[in-house]
């Protein structure tokens, strides 16, 4: 049994403090303005759910039973659907997304970079640009992109950030058995053939918002 199935019931609570003092500001900022078809990766507990806008259709999924069953008593506003689904094999057709989300799940994904390729998989391909053959139309298609991929996580910190982080690592590891500080995900989305739009770093880079997308190019 994993850590989080047996904390699940406690887990919102623990996480209250971090909640009020960063990461619900950064919810709100980064999961409302999402829209249509939206994949979220690791809903756990559903924290996002009530965030949501009605302009999304959501389908969350997690490998934990016990953390959907807490994520279908939330109360959304889009239109949701929860899947158990594990982030390595996800059970949907390529393409079938808009966006695809995630909150604090990359650093306790078992194979990262397998997960965001799922995640790539799962994402609409940009549609080709219409126009007339030849080089006008490959500059203006150049570029184009397709479904989002938009992530809340914590990673490696930056400059004392990253001394922090690799200090207590194996510490937390210990305790966490799947919870990594470590993770250097901005460059895991860009490593598997993403295109990085931005990084919003916080608390000296340890916690990061990353958008990226899937383009022809």
């Amino acid at each position: 049994m994993s850590i989080f199935d047996s904390l699940r019931s406690g887990y919102d609570r623990g996480m209250l403090l971090l909640e009020l003092l960063l990461l619900r500001r950064l919810r709100r900022r980064t999961f409302p303005p999402l829209r249509g078809q939206v994949l979220e990766l690791g809903v756990g507990t559903g924290v996002n759910l009530p965030l949501y806008q009605p302009g999304a259709f959501v389908t969350g999924c997690d490998a934990s039973s016990r953390a959907l069953k807490s994520a279908a008593r939330r109360r959304p506003r889009a239109p949701t659907s929860l899947v158990q689904a594990d982030v390595h094999h996800l059970p949907f057709a390529d393409g079938s997304f808009d966006v695809v989300a995630a909150s604090l799940v990359f650093c306790s994904v078992a194979d990262p970079a397998h997960g965001l390729v799922e995640a790539r998989r799962m994402l609409r391909r940009p549609e080709p640009c219409p126009g007339p053959d030849g080089p006008e139309r490959d500059r203006r298609a150049k570029g184009r992109t397709g479904g989002r991929l938009v992530l809340l996580e914590h990673t490696r910190g930056t400059g004392i950030g990253a001394w922090l982080t690799d200090i207590l690592q194996p510490v937390w590891n210990t305790w966490s058995h799947e919870c990594r500080l470590d993770r250097e995900t901005a460059q895991t989305v860009a490593a598997t053939g993403f295109q990085m739009l931005r990084v919003e770093q916080h608390v000296l880079g340890i916690v990061r918002v990353i958008e990226a997308t899937v383009s022809e190019t």
